[in-house]
């Protein structure tokens, strides 16, 4: 990994845990979702090159805090949201290839 990667990296996992954190405190799956496709969106735009790694830096982080609140908090997720934790993974795979696309058109263009 280079060393230009390492602040892009630390914003993904800084991305992720936001994400976490505004699904425990929202209690909304879709602007949670929303809030990992538009990270996405904007690490695949970065960095186009393997922009699959950007759903494992920023989506896992939506169930991880979810069950940190579990065991650590009072507050008990209903089923249907413990389900609905993995919707990230979703949203994240839609938003880190079309982010990664867009850039791919956008250097195709400046360069012509």
């Amino acid at each position: 990994m280079p060393k230009s990667d390492v602040p892009i990296y630390a914003l993904a996992v800084l991305l992720g845990i936001c994400a976490g954190i505004l699904d425990l405190t929202v209690h909304d799956v879709l602007v949670t979702a929303l809030f990992v496709l538009v990270s996405t969106l904007a690490l695949g735009f970065v960095r186009p090159r393997r922009p699959w790694r950007w759903i494992l830096m920023v989506a896992p982080f939506v169930p991880l805090l979810q069950l940190m609140a579990y065991l650590l908090l009072t507050w008990k997720p209903y089923r249907a949201q413990i389900w609905e934790a993995g919707l990230g993974f979703v949203t994240g795979a839609a938003g880190c290839y079309c982010g990664a696309l867009a850039r791919l058109g956008v250097d195709e263009l400046v360069r012509k």
